[in-house]
């Protein structure tokens, strides 16, 4: 069974950080990309960072840009998300994906229609 489980999600004050991962099982390809999306109350849902499994390319959106850090672990097949430097603003329920790249790609696509299979979602709330 394919499947995408996620976790590390929780409150933390602002300034503080928090370390997503999202654990991986049932696939054979390695021709694919990880992604966290988030969408936060009465917003529309928006991609955060994704990376490139076969070469480890990454793209960041702007606003979480020099604060969170994208990384994966090949033997786990385990994508992370470090976010350092938190915000109120990031306050969301927090999705990775999963989705077919090319394995020489090194563009991480933004669009969530991309992605065919997503996890359940793990809540992070900033607040002080």
């Amino acid at each position: 069974q394919v499947q995408l489980v996620e976790s590390g999600g929780g409150l933390v004050q602002p300034g503080g950080s928090l370390r997503l991962s999202c654990a991986a099982s049932g696939f054979t390809s390695s021709n694919y990309a990880m992604v966290w999306f988030r969408r936060a109350p009465g917003k529309e849902r928006e991609f955060v960072s994704g990376i490139i499994w076969s070469n480890g390319s990454t793209r960041y959106a702007d606003s979480v840009k020099g604060r969170f850090t994208i990384s994966r672990d090949n033997t786990k097949n385990t994508a992370y998300l470090q976010m350092d430097s938190l915000k109120p603003e990031d306050t969301a329920v927090y999705y990775c994906a999963r989705g077919p790249a090319p394995y020489f790609s090194t563009t991480v696509p933004a669009v969530s229609s991309v992605y065919n299979t997503w996890g359940q979602g793990t809540q992070v709330t900033v607040s002080s």
